[in-house]
């Protein structure tokens, strides 16, 4: 069986960096992890996890939290495709994740107290309420967090730069003659639809257009509902915008069902924009175009930053903003 002696002897590196290499410790170079990595493959190392976690005072386990009260979390295409890039690069460097929740044994308990029952590393939390008062007593806890799709001060985030795909959106239309251009928002509870409303309402003053309190329609939590209903809202207006920027795809989604039951050609009548380039976006009739979120980047972000502050100990938090690009499909046309 193959130990990290026979590692150290193989690569001719002390035991002590070939340990602090494998626990991913940013005083080692990229070489020297290359190298020992490359020495594990070949050799076939698989450390015991209960003798690495004895050694390093680590469980290599990591929680995952969703909010559950927006409605938006796992199942929504952009929180499950950020957790799958977490998830595969936490797992590359010998983290398990737990998904934890508000309940143990059947009993309701806070998710601190989930975490420390079990005793995870470090925690990322998939949220947009920044008023979840569950969530804030988390990331006030000893226990390193991580937030996505949310701003905080006392915890590491990572997000999209949500204001300035707002600004693409709207930029996009204009360049394509629009002026009338109505939103659909998203819930003012959540970061994104804060973000995003400002960066439209950022943009259509810029460009010194007016918006009418009736073409910002309240879409709710991001759902296909949402989008369906406030467009029905904006289609009944007698003075009807010649296009919709969408603050999220499973809202524009809704919002083409809508316009299709009404008889309104996209991109024809009306031309729609989107925000995430959730998967399908692509494949329906027309394509949406839509502000692409980089779900793999922000996953990969998420992961190096939050293993960093678990392995350096540190409270000092980090800020990372993802850029965002605009998608051109189908939906959208110059007018004519």
């Amino acid at each position: 069986m193959t130990t990290i002696y026979d590692i150290a002897k193989k690569t001719g590196f002390s035991i002590t960096t070939v340990s602090r290499a494998l626990n991913n410790y940013t005083d080692v170079s990229e070489k020297t992890k290359k190298k020992i990595l490359e020495a594990v493959d070949e050799m076939g190392y698989y450390p015991n996890s209960i003798a690495r976690s004895l050694t390093t005072k680590k469980s290599w386990a990591l929680g995952v939290i969703f909010v559950e009260d927006l409605g938006v979390g796992i199942k929504h295409p952009f929180f499950s495709a950020v957790i799958e890039s977490f998830k595969q690069n936490v797992e590359s460097l010998g983290y398990d994740i737990i998904f934890l929740s508000r309940n143990i044994g059947g009993e309701e308990k806070s998710y601190v107290d989930h975490a420390i029952h079990r005793g995870v590393d470090g925690i990322i939390v998939m949220c947009s309420d920044f008023e979840d008062k569950e969530v804030q007593k988390l990331i006030e806890s000893p226990i390193p967090s991580l937030v996505v799709d949310l701003h905080s001060d006392k915890s590491s985030v990572v997000y999209s730069d949500n204001y300035r795909g707002s600004i693409l959106a709207v930029d996009h239309l204009h360049e394509l003659g629009h002026r009338k251009i109505a939103h659909i928002k998203g819930h003012q509870k959540t970061f994104a639809g804060l973000e995003r409303l400002r960066g439209y309402r950022s943009a259509m003053e810029n460009y010194g257009l007016d918006i009418p309190s009736s073409y910002i329609a309240d879409g709710g939590f991001f759902s296909y509902e949402g989008g369906y209903d406030a467009m029905k809202e904006i289609l009944s207006l007698e003075d009807r915008p010649t296009a919709v920027f969408v603050s999220g795809d499973n809202m524009a989604l809704g919002a083409l069902k809508a316009c299709k039951e009404a008889g309104v050609s996209v991109p024809d009548d009306l031309s729609i924009v989107g925000f995430d380039d959730i998967e399908i976006s692509k494949h329906i009739t027309p394509g949406l175009t839509t502000i692409r979120q980089d779900t793999d980047l922000i996953g990969k972000k998420a992961s190096e930053v939050l293993v960093q502050q678990i392995n350096m100990r540190s409270r000092d938090y980090a800020a990372v903003t993802i850029p965002v690009q605009l998608v051109v499909r189908e939906s959208t046309k110059a007018i004519d």
